[in-house]
C-alpha cells in the first residue's frame, strides 16, 4: 500500500473549508487559545459562516490573521489543494494549470502560489548554516545565445546568475544515515569572487569542508578559512569523493521545470521560483 499522501487521502483530511480551518487553528495555538479578557486559555467556538472562534466572554480571534489566507474571499480548499499540488508534484506546476482545475482567476492562481512560495522561502532560511560537506556552483537561467564557458556571448539576451549550495546526506562509518542534507540557492548579479565569497560566508558553517568545480571564483576561500577542494571538469567529474553531482541534480530539476513547466520567468520573481525547487529539494523524502 502506497504510504504517501495522495489525492484521495487529501480529499478526505480536507473535506471542506471547516476543516481547512480548525486545521490551522491547530497548528497556530497549539496549547488552545489565550483569551486576553478572561488571562487564560479557554474553550472558543466557531463563528458560524465566519473564519473566527469566539470565547464565552465575547473575545474574538481568527486563525487566518497574519498568515498568507488573511482576508482571502477564496475557499481554504483550494488553498489547501494548491500547496498540495506544489509539494507533491516534481517539476512544478502552473497557475494556468491551478485555473483550469479549481474553476478561478488566473489573478487569484497566480497570486495564491506567490503567496506559497513566500512560505517555501521562509522554511529554507530558517535551517541554519550549512556544514559538513558543501557542494557549490553557479549556473545560468534565461536568455539565449550559445554556450557561455566555451563561446562568445555578445549581442545576446543576457541570462541571469543562480549559486547554489547543497549539504551532502552525511553517513556513518556503521551506515547509519545522519540526515541534514539540504540546499540553498540564490540568484545574485554576478558571478565574480566577492559576490560568491559574500554568499558563501553568510550561508555556509566556517568549518565546512567545500567542494567546486575548477571555477577560480572561488579562489577566495582558503584565505577565509575553509576547507576548499575542486574537481577539474575538463578532466573528470569524480574524484574519489571530490564532486559535485548533487547541486547539479538540483540544476537538472530547476532548469527543466522552468523551462517545461514555467516557460518564462521574469528576473524579478526569478529568486521566489528558485526557493520553490529548493524547497522540494529539502523536503524530497517527505
Amino acid at each position: 500500500m502506497n504510504d504517501k499522501f495522495n489525492l484521495g487521502l487529501f480529499l478526505k483530511k480536507y473535506k471542506d473549508d471547516e476543516t481547512c480551518l480548525e486545521h490551522i487553528k491547530k497548528i497556530k495555538y497549539p496549547q488552545g487559545i489565550f483569551c486576553v479578557k478572561c488571562k487564560e486559555t479557554t474553550n472558543f467556538s466557531k463563528i458560524k459562516d465566519r473564519p473566527v472562534y469566539q470565547c464565552s466572554c465575547g473575545f474574538q480571534v481568527s486563525p487566518l490573521a497574519s498568515t498568507i489566507f488573511e482576508k482571502t474571499t477564496t475557499p481554504l480548499q483550494y488553498w489547501f489543494y494548491a500547496i498540495f499540488i506544489m509539494s507533491v508534484t516534481r517539476s512544478g506546476v502552473s497557475a494556468k494549470q491551478l485555473q483550469r482545475e479549481l474553476g478561478v482567476t488566473y489573478k487569484t492562481a497566480w497570486r495564491m502560489f506567490k503567496q506559497i512560495r513566500i512560505l517555501m522561502a521562509n522554511t529554507n532560511n530558517n535551517g541554519g548554516l550549512l556544514d559538513g560537506t558543501v557542494e557549490i556552483d553557479e549556473t545560468f537561467i534565461g536568455g539565449k545565445g550559445a554556450n557561455r564557458a566555451f563561446k562568445p556571448h555578445f549581442n545576446e539576451i543576457p541570462k541571469e546568475v543562480v549559486m547554489g549550495m547543497v549539504q551532502r546526506n552525511e553517513i556513518e562509518k556503521n551506515g547509519t544515515n545522519k540526515g541534514g542534507a539540504k540546499a540553498y540557492s540564490k540568484h545574485i548579479p554576478t558571478t565574480g569572487k566577492w559576490a560568491l565569497l559574500e554568499q558563501i560566508k553568510e550561508h555556509v558553517d566556517s568549518q565546512a569542508r567545500i567542494i567546486t568545480d575548477q571555477y577560480q571564483g572561488y579562489s577566495q576561500l582558503k584565505y577565509h578559512g575553509y576547507r576548499h577542494e575542486f574537481v577539474t571538469h575538463r578532466d573528470t567529474y569524480v574524484v574519489g569523493d571530490i564532486y559535485t553531482q548533487n547541486v547539479e541534480n538540483l540544476w537538472s530539476i530547476l532548469k527543466r521545470g522552468i523551462y517545461g513547466v514555467y516557460r518564462v520567468v521574469s528576473k524579478k520573481y526569478l529568486q521566489s521560483y528558485i526557493d520553490e525547487y529548493s524547497w522540494r529539494y529539502n523536503n524530497r523524502s517527505y
